[in-house]
């Protein structure tokens, strides 16, 4: 147990280490392309995006999970799992070509057929990819799958620059969203060394495809609720509304989505391990989620008091119309960050079901609320989204935990601590800025509220509320000997 807590806690590190670079690239590719294209630009690729980002909610067709989650798995079941992977691909493609001409005509803008045509072949390169991947997280290898994500988001950032300084306008998003999937995908075939067998009969992979099919099906629910009202933004509001809503909550959104891919796949990894062992499960469960909130909270507070800052510094003087979203979007945010972790806790246990029925209820709660919005713009869609989620909020923990070895008081007892001090280090934050950066630049401003609320929140946390026991145990992980093999 504690060699497995050591090797999680240093492939945590390494997938904090690899994703603040993601995180880098990604801001500042969006900088850069925000002062290069326009807000149509952007919308124009939404309204693909949001189509062929529900189709992907098929490419890994849970099967990434399955392989992670499954106690022992032999080489040729992952063999035929990949070629399903492959099939489910190869499907999805073609589909992605034949809704082409009817999402151009929903729309009423003929250049979006050829764009989701150019954007089908993104769905074979990940498809290709799934397996290899997974074993890469099995084994706890995030080092090399942090090095793979930097690499391709990199690659894809410097080719979508390149063309939007060529003058390619909504064709530069386009290679970039289509070029990631691909060096990712061979990245991980050159990491992991693994070649897949021919399929064989008779080798049992239903269980596998049960369990995959029902978070896939999960997966496609979620997304649906989550993303419905970019299409009806994009159908009614136009390109150049969407385009500033996806800006908007895309930007908002990069802290908790960063700080859910560094810690929520060793996460899952590590539970799944344990899931036979409920008190070390509890134990694992509640310090992971701590730290998960450590980050997310005060993260988005930061965003909530200083939207006009981050937007002016981000995105550019053009982009105003952004911060009002920007700003209603954090409270959406921060209830992801507290329910978000619940996912992996019913998977790792193997209540994934459960996981498909809060989802089943939550996309038409979702999707109601943001159709009231809807006739009040982006502002309104962003508002009524924000007060959907808030309401879920405490139906959906109950619900979570229900049955599970993690009770709601220890929840609660887990999040009191960076919830004290993320209130008090953002309110010391905006009152030093209030009364001392009037006069400075959005960065000055950025930088001083920052360092104000990451030294007050240090403080709090090590020396009112006592946490130094739980970063104690962590920083003594990482001197733990790495004997654990894969």
């Amino acid at each position: 147990m504690r060699q497995l807590k050591g090797k999680a806690v240093r492939s945590g590190v390494a997938k904090l280490l690899g994703q603040l670079a993601t995180t880098g690239i990604r801001l500042l590719y969006l900088a850069v392309l925000a002062r290069l294209l326009n807000a149509s630009d952007f919308g124009l690729v939404a309204m693909v995006t949001v189509v062929t980002g529900f189709l992907e909610r098929f490419t890994h067709a849970g099967l990434s999970s399955a392989t992670i989650q499954k106690a022992e798995i032999s080489d040729q079941q992952i063999s035929q799992l990949f070629w399903v992977n492959l099939l489910v691909g190869l499907f999805l493609a073609v589909t992605c070509v034949s809704l082409a001409p009817f999402v151009a005509r929903f729309y009423d803008d003929p250049r979006l057929r050829l764009i989701m045509i150019v954007m089908a072949s993104g769905f074979v390169f990940a498809a290709l990819g799934v397996q290899h991947s997974a074993l890469l997280e099995r084994d706890l290898r995030y080092g090399a799958l942090s090095a793979i994500d930097a690499i391709s988001q990199f690659a894809s950032a410097v080719l979508g620059i390149c063309l939007a300084l060529a003058g390619w306008s909504y064709w530069a998003l386009v290679a970039a969203s289509i070029s990631s999937p691909g060096i990712y995908t061979l990245s991980c075939w050159i990491a992991s060394g693994w070649i897949p067998k021919r399929p064989r009969s008779g080798v049992e992979v239903r269980p596998m495809l049960s369990f995959g099919g029902t978070l896939m099906l999960n997966s496609v629910v979620v997304y649906a609720g989550y993303n419905m009202e970019k299409i009806v933004l994009g159908r009614f509001w136009g390109a150049d509304a969407l385009g500033i809503y996806t800006r908007a909550s895309q930007l908002v959104s990069i802290p908790v989505t960063s700080i859910n891919a560094m810690i929520g796949g060793v996460f899952f990894s590590v539970l799944s391990r344990l899931q036979d062992d409920p008190a070390q499960f509890r134990s694992c469960f509640l310090k992971g989620y701590s730290i998960i909130l450590a980050f997310s909270i005060p993260s988005t507070l930061f965003c909530a008091f200083f939207a006009d800052d981050i937007i002016l510094l981000a995105l550019g003087p053009n982009w105003s119309s952004a911060i009002p979203v920007f700003r209603l979007m954090t409270p959406t945010i921060l209830v992801l960050a507290i329910i978000n972790p619940t996912y992996w806790l019913l998977v790792s246990t193997g209540r994934q079901k459960r996981s498909l029925y809060l989802g089943l209820v939550l996309s038409p709660w979702v999707i109601l609320a943001t159709t009231l919005g809807l006739p009040y713009g982006p502002n309104g869609v962003a508002f009524s989204y924000s007060a959907a989620m808030v309401l879920w909020l405490f139906p959906s923990i109950v619900w979570g935990l229900h049955g599970t070895p993690i009770s709601i008081r220890a929840l609660v007892n887990a999040s009191c601590g960076p919830f004290i001090a993320s209130i008090a280090a953002v309110v010391c934050a905006f009152a030093i800025t209030h009364y001392l950066g009037p006069d400075l630049s959005s960065l000055a401003r950025l930088l001083l509220g920052g360092t104000a609320m990451t030294v007050t929140y240090g403080w709090i946390s090590l020396f009112l509320i006592e946490e130094r026991s739980l970063y104690r145990s962590v920083l003594a992980s990482l001197r733990m000997p790495f004997k654990l093999s894969a």
